[in-house]
Parts: structure tokens; C-alpha cells; sequence
């Protein structure tokens, strides 16, 4: 029997989408890519297939899980399976220029940014931003990996300069407009089948790594939260913005079934948006207490996708 197949590689973040197929009687299967052998003389099996992987996976010490990702997908969408977040989804996921430069095209600010590839192109890079602050982040990043927030050239030039400076794990580095915001919160709006499920809002004080999943906030040393951290989630009822029909076309021209996106408003209340992310993770506390379970609606989502993936099969048939 065909059924929703869940690719990824951090089984930690896997809990709540378990329960949420168990409990709408969804069959599903995990394939973690890691590392495995794909035989291309093989057809795949029927049924859906999301993409969860995550461009933070080298962290956990599975650096080639996205290339090896990329190999199964194009598999997969060669054989014309119904994929949910597919290739070109992966490819903002792992590439932050690439979803800024897709951002742009549909009317959507984004902060101005310098990639920089090779260490000796990034100090004189950096003078571009003047006196004015800016921040670093990676390319290929994933739970706000290497970014830092510098006042001045000399801190950066010091910071780059010292052991604490990390390369992003795709050889490009980021230097970013910083965006500051006159309270700090950051807001990441989640879509669903690419519908608006619900916004939160995200505490931005404690620093910038600001990954929402429960296993981030107790157990990864990456988040600067721990388990007496105050609460940093909290979904803001009957959340609206003149952004959001830009995110769904956006969305739906890149093929992203799933995802949540996260912006900020600067003082003069510009919003900038800064992080595509598909493979979203959700809050459960902030959840909670707003009575909204956002992997119930992905596997609901999912269920009607192989529903409708059988009937294609039985039409073929």
C-alpha cells in the first residue's frame, strides 16, 4: 500500500509529525539520508514524499545528507512521484542568496547583502556597510549559524581575525544590513499546502540563534535557550500583513508545500524579510496555549496529497 514517505536526518524532530500520522490513521515511512545507496535502475515506490531535510545537518554530523537529498529527489521527480518540498525547495533551503534573490521578484524586501567567497575578499568587503552595524551569517546555515552582530570594522576585523571565526560549511559568508527593530521580536509565519497557518512571535533578546523545535530548546547547545529559559514563542492571534500574498506566490512558484518565514520591521515599521525555512519545526508550548497543532495540519495536508496520488495511480490503471 502506498504511502506519505518523511525524508530527513535528525530523528529528534520527528516526534510530533509520529504522532500526528498515528493519530489520523496516516501510514508513513522514514527514509533518513544520511548517507545510502540509490540504484537508478530502480523505479521508487508509489505514494508522497516530503522533504524535510535541513541545511544544519552537518552539524550533526551528516554533512552529505543534502547532496545525497538532491540525488533521491531528482529520482523521485523523475518518475513523476508527488514530492512536497522538492528539489527547488531544497535548493533555497541550503543557498539564503538564492531565496533573497527568489524574495526579490515578488515584491519582497529583504536586507541588502554581500556574499563573499574566499577569506580574503571579506574585510574589504565589510567597508561597504561604513560605520553603519552589520551582521554575518552563513549560506548554508540553519538554526542562525555564524551570525554575529558587529557595531564596528575593527570588531568584525578582530572577530575574523580570532579563533572564534567559523566559515559557513559552503565556503560563502554573509554580510548583512542589520535590521534594528525598535522591540526585540522577530515574527516567522507558517504555511501549510501554502496557506497561512499561523504567525509567532519570537523573542529575539537572548541572541539570534532562534530554532523553535522542543529538541533545539533543551538539548542543542546551538540555541540559547535551555530548560529555564523564559518562553521566547508565542503565536499571535488572528495574525494578518500585507506581505502575505507575496509569501504564497512566492511559495507557490518555487514549489514549497511546506515552510515557515520569518521577518522583522525596523523603526520606521519597513518589514525585511531574512529566512526561508523549509523544514519548519514547530513550538509545542507556544502551540499549546493556542490550542493549534501545526503537525497535525502537515499530516492532514499529506494525507489528502496520497489520497490524491491514489486516484492518480487507479486512473493509470
Amino acid at each position: 500500500m502506498s504511502k506519505v514517505y518523511v525524508l530527513h536526518e535528525n530523528d529528534a524532530w520527528m516526534g510530533p509529525f509520529r504522532a500526528a500520522f498515528d493519530e489520523l490513521g496516516i501510514p508513513f515511512a522514514e527514509w533518513h539520508l544520511d548517507r545510502g545507496v540509490l540504484d537508478l535502475s530502480k523505479a521508487p515506490p508509489e505514494g508522497v514524499f516530503y522533504n524535510r531535510m535541513s541545511a544544519s545537518s552537518h552539524t550533526r554530523g551528516h554533512r552529505y545528507a543534502p547532496e545525497y537529498t538532491a540525488c533521491v529527489l531528482a529520482w523521485l521527480e523523475a518518475h513523476g512521484r508527488t514530492v512536497v518540498n522538492g528539489t527547488r525547495a531544497l535548493s533555497l533551503e541550503i543557498n539564503k542568496i538564492a531565496q533573497y534573490a527568489s524574495l526579490q521578484t515578488f515584491g519582497v524586501e529583504t536586507p541588502r547583502t554581500i556574499a563573499v567567497v574566499g577569506d580574503e575578499g571579506v574585510l574589504e568587503a565589510a567597508k561597504a556597510f561604513g560605520d553603519a552595524s552589520f551582521i554575518t551569517k552563513h549560506n548554508r546555515a540553519g538554526k542562525g549559524l555564524g551570525v554575529r552582530l558587529f557595531r564596528s570594522q575593527d570588531a568584525f576585523e578582530a572577530h575574523f581575525e580570532s579563533p572564534e571565526y567559523e566559515p559557513s560549511v559552503d565556503g560563502i559568508l554573509l554580510l548583512q544590513q542589520y535590521i534594528a527593530a525598535p522591540q526585540p521580536f522577530i515574527t516567522r509565519v507558517e504555511f501549510v499546502g501554502g496557506e497561512l497557518v499561523y504567525a509567532v512571535r519570537v523573542d529575539s533578546s537572548q541572541g539570534f540563534e532562534l530554532c523553535p523545535a522542543e529538541a533545539c530548546r533543551i538539548d542543542d547547545a546551538f540555541c540559547p535557550v535551555g530548560e529555564t529559559a523564559p518562553a521566547m514563542f508565542e503565536v499571535i492571534e488572528g495574525f494578518d500583513h500585507p506581505l502575505v500574498p507575496r509569501w504564497k506566490a512566492f511559495l507557490k512558484a518555487n514549489a514549497i508545500g511546506i515552510a515557515g518565514i520569518e521577518f522583522i520591521v525596523d523603526a520606521d515599521g519597513k518589514p525585511y524579510t531574512y529566512d526561508v525555512n523549509t523544514n519548519t519545526n514547530y513550538n509545542p508550548d507556544a502551540e499549546a496555549k493556542a490550542g493549534i497543532r501545526a503537525a497535525l495540519k502537515v499530516s492532514r495536508f499529506l494525507g489528502g496529497e496520497l489520497e490524491a496520488s491514489r486516484g492518480a495511480v487507479a486512473r493509470r490503471a
